[in-house]
């Protein structure tokens, strides 16, 4: 019984260890803001693009670690995952192309 015990308490702390990594590149990213990075890519910055990947990855490692996706059948798993990738691109897809237009209808009349 103790040894279960011993892999969850490493489990744990891995999982801890990898959430605070990538929250540490995301905070030192958003502080540095790197000028390379400002640069336009799809609809957005790309800084914007490692922010919106950062956090899918680690939503996605959240869900798998602590929500016991990784033991559960592989279609379960691909029904969550998959449903959950889809709604997020159209959910981006969405703000970049209305944030664009409304920048652009909007731009003239509001100082920024």
């Amino acid at each position: 019984m103790a040894h279960a015990h011993e892999s969850n308490t490493k489990r744990i702390w891995v999982v801890l260890g990898i959430l605070s990594l990538l929250t540490t590149v995301e905070v030192v990213l958003g502080i540095i803001k790197p000028a390379s990075l400002h640069l336009h890519g799809i609809g957005t910055s790309w800084l914007n693009w490692i922010f919106i990947i950062l956090t899918l990855v680690k939503a996605y490692y959240i869900a798998w670690a602590f929500m016991h996706l990784e033991g559960e059948k592989k279609w379960f798993r691909r029904s969550i995952v998959w449903s959950a990738v889809f709604l997020i691109c159209y959910i981006l897809v969405l703000f970049l192309t209305e944030g664009g237009y409304l920048h652009s209808t909007l731009g003239p009349l509001v100082k920024w």
